[in-house]
């Protein structure tokens, strides 16, 4: 009762298989895969772009027109 048999995951494969079809299935595969690799190459950028060059350069480019914002310019110790 605990743990299904081979039997029982090969009469579930058949029943999915004829409840989709195998051209769905193997769209749904494609498009999954389609995501995942997005989601990897996301990542990847992600983490090339966040040196402090980059970080510094988008902060001056998206500066506050408010008039009570203070601006400042971080400098590093030498």
């Amino acid at each position: 009762m605990g743990s299904f048999s081979i039997w029982h995951w090969l009469i579930v494969l058949v029943i999915v298989l004829l409840v989709f079809g195998t051209k769905k299935l193997k769209n749904i595969g494609s498009d999954l895969g389609g995501a995942v690799k997005g989601f990897k190459d996301g990542m990847k950028d992600g983490s090339a772009g966040g040196d402090a060059a980059s970080a510094a350069q988008q902060v001056t480019a998206n500066k506050a027109t408010d008039a009570n914002t203070v601006d400042v310019e971080a400098k590093t110790k030498s």
